[in-house]
């Protein structure tokens, strides 16, 4: 797998993005933090492509993996034990998501960038569900109900999906400059 220069560094900007997404938390009126993780993610997909942005989470999440406090609640091997390392998963699975989705797609829009971004959002949200039952109802047995962990994270969701509308539109209008000045030649193989 050969990375071009411009891939590499897009791909530690992303890693770093990822960091400050984690550690960057905006309280809200709803009891709900604004995080950007999961748009940090999806971004990555939209503009680096499946490869580049598949490359970028898992540097972050091997950072967090060797110890180094990245995650939002540090770091570190035993961090897989964590309820929330589903997520941090499915931030890895969602940009091979998007990126293959939205490669070499022709008369792309706003609506077929918002569908492919939520493709990959549910990708997040499934995994890191269904990971954060089995670790509280196997690991820490703590009786849990699958459809109790999705109705719980609904605040979470609501939250992410409109940072995932944010990162669709915004992703039309920055692609096109980016091409057109340079800078994505040769990293973001998507058609926009």
């Amino acid at each position: 797998m050969k990375l071009q220069l411009r891939e590499m560094i897009m791909i530690g900007i992303f890693a770093a993005l990822m960091v400050v997404g984690a550690k960057l938390s905006i309280p809200t009126p709803f009891g709900v933090p604004l995080t950007f993780q999961l748009f940090f993610s999806i971004y990555a997909g939209l503009l680096l492509g499946a490869k580049a942005g598949f490359l970028s989470q898992l540097i972050y999440i091997l950072l967090g993996l060797v110890g180094l406090p990245v995650f939002t609640m540090g770091g570190g091997i035993a961090y897989i034990f964590n309820p929330t390392f589903g997520y941090i998963i499915g931030f890895a699975v969602a940009p091979l998501i998007v990126g293959a989705l939205l490669n070499n797609k022709k008369n792309i829009n706003f609506i077929k960038v918002l569908g492919i971004s939520i493709v990959g959002f549910a990708a997040i949200y499934i995994i890191g569900n269904v990971y954060l039952y089995f670790i509280k109802d196997l690991y820490l047995n703590k009786p849990a109900s699958l459809v109790g962990i999705f109705k719980s994270m609904i605040p979470f969701m609501v939250k992410d999906f409109i940072l995932v509308i944010i990162a669709a539109y915004s992703s039309t209008i920055i692609i096109p400059i980016l091409r057109k000045s340079g800078v994505m030649n040769g990293v973001c193989k998507n058609n926009i």
